[in-house]
């Protein structure tokens, strides 16, 4: 541990005694993520950490960690209030760098997908199973997608790695599917997380742009499950409706891509 800490100086607020030793999950070019407790002993909690860059003037650095670590625990308050899925704060201190979120049990979607996709061929079809078991994933996608529009945010980074599944608790509505061996690794609640590089926008562009990423995100890392991505935009209409112009723009957007491709 002695080791760890001299490599990663911990924040001071998981120095204190009273701190329940904290765990490094990911560590990242701008931040560190910490696995701690908030209060109580039980109750886990993610601090997201920004320590100083010795690379940036102090002030420039205070400010600039000052203002992002406010502007994410904003958006975040902002979607937590307006039932979208995704961590609540607990506290910040904007000033050290650091701000304290609910901990999501579960497994990125990233993961879950992988599991039930195995290591086959891309060319191999999916059992009819497993693209029910998908498709049904795809829409808690694009319906927590629509839910965040709708408030006014867009993520900024859409993948499968800044969505999790948290599983839902025994007897809860939709926690079977059916196929509850083939599609444990799927079960659960998408929640979105990782808010980085939000920011609030009420612009179809950005929202476009949003699910471009994760589109493009999508085809790159499943390949084999490319077409279900369609799934997410049908979701994703029903749950915002304001999704028709937005998706009219996704295809300005698809446009500008292919055209940026073929030129290099």
């Amino acid at each position: 541990m002695a080791a760890t800490d001299a490599q990663f100086p911990l924040p001071k607020v998981l120095t204190y005694p009273a701190s329940t030793p904290p765990l490094l999950v990911t560590q990242g070019a701008e931040g560190r993520l910490y696995k701690t407790t908030h209060l109580l002993s039980d109750r886990p909690c993610a601090l997201k950490y920004r320590p100083p860059k010795p690379y940036r003037h102090p002030i420039l650095d205070s400010r600039l960690t000052k203002a992002r670590i406010s502007s994410e625990a904003k958006v975040l308050e902002r979607c937590w209030r307006e039932g979208v899925p995704v961590p609540a704060v607990y506290a910040m201190d904007p000033a050290a760098g650091w701000m304290m979120m609910e901990w999501i049990d579960g497994i990125p979607v990233r993961v879950g997908i992988n599991k039930l996709l195995g290591p086959r061929p891309e060319e191999e079809a999916l059992p009819e199973t497993h693209e029910a078991l998908l498709a049904d994933l795809m829409k808690r996608i694009g319906a927590a997608i629509g839910a965040l529009h709708k408030t006014g945010v867009v993520h900024g980074d859409l993948t499968t790695s800044n969505m999790m599944l948290r599983p839902r608790k025994s007897g809860q509505a939709g926690g079977s599917t059916g196929n509850e061996d083939e599609g444990e690794a799927l079960n659960g609640d998408v929640f979105i997380i990782d808010f980085g590089l939000a920011t609030q926008s009420m612009s179809d562009e950005d929202r476009a742009v949003d699910l471009y990423v994760l589109e493009r995100a999508f085809a790159s890392t499943h390949p084999r499950a490319e077409k279900l991505f369609a799934a997410v935009l049908e979701a994703y209409k029903e749950t915002f409706k304001k999704a028709s112009s937005v998706l009219i723009k996704l295809e300005d957007v698809r446009m500008r891509g292919r055209k940026r491709s073929m030129l290099g």
